[in-house]
């Protein structure tokens, strides 16, 4: 079983969200108000950095208050400008370990928990650098639930390409197709799918919208129900066994 963790496992996904809007309040305190900021973001929730970043500076037209910013961080473009001060931001929310506890999403962290319990392999691909996840896992006392963490330090292309998910598959000795993926982004869906993994998707208030609409997966595989995650987890890996058998 292979966990994402923004937006999976905690609610980095709404601090994150946080924190670019804190960050676009900060160059454009006139224009920009942080609801609008935070209901952009689930527009771009799971892409990278530089990709989220991007898309905010020109909806927002923060372009010109973040060159300002550049020669201050000593980055060549306004996004990576609009990056840096939104992680000043996020790492303050950060530091703050009970502000991580309390966004902590109990039932997928109860699933990873029964999984480990059940002996299966367990793995995390998580589109946040290798700092930040190994800050929030042992805040979460979770870094000893993982045999294998993958980052986006350890991939030359992030979701919704494959090859994060690919790589914890190797790494964990195990065929893509004996994975069960659990997302919460229409992005690592795809990176899944396309990994050749089984999905489930746990919507989140950022993501249930699109993972609806997007038509990646049939409504069965789509969580907006947290109580009912752990018998669809079962449901799935039965089926898939039995796939495998008639196969």
């Amino acid at each position: 079983m292979i966990f994402d963790l923004d937006g999976t496992l905690v609610q980095t996904e709404r601090l994150k969200a946080i924190s670019y809007a804190q960050a676009a309040r900060e160059l454009r305190p006139d224009a920009v108000t942080e609801d609008a900021v935070i209901a952009a973001f689930k527009d771009v929730v799971g892409l990278s950095r530089n990709e989220v970043a991007t898309a905010l500076v020109e909806r927002f037209r923060l372009a010109g208050a973040a060159e300002a910013r550049m020669a201050e961080f000593g980055v060549s473009t306004p996004w990576q400008a609009y990056i840096q001060l939104r992680l000043r931001h996020y790492d303050a929310l950060l530091a703050d370990p009970a502000m991580l506890r309390r966004n902590q999403w109990p039932h997928t962290v109860a699933l990873l928990h029964a999984a480990r319990q059940a002996g299966c392999k367990v793995g995390l691909a998580t589109m946040s650098y290798c700092q930040q996840v190994q800050h929030v896992l042992t805040v979460l006392d979770l870094q000893r639930e993982f045999d294998f963490v993958a980052s986006r330090d350890d991939v030359d292309h992030g979701k919704p390409d494959p090859q994060i998910y690919l790589l914890v598959a190797r790494e964990l000795d195990v065929l893509p197709d004996e994975c069960l993926v659990i997302e919460d982004s229409p992005s690592g869906v795809k990176a899944a799918l396309a990994a050749g993994m089984h999905v489930i998707a746990v919507s989140t208030p950022f993501t249930r919208e699109a993972l609806h609409a997007g038509g990646l997966l049939d409504e069965r595989w789509i969580v907006d129900d947290p109580a009912t995650l752990p018998a669809l987890a079962q449901t799935l890996m039965a089926a898939a066994h039995i796939q495998e058998d008639q196969g």
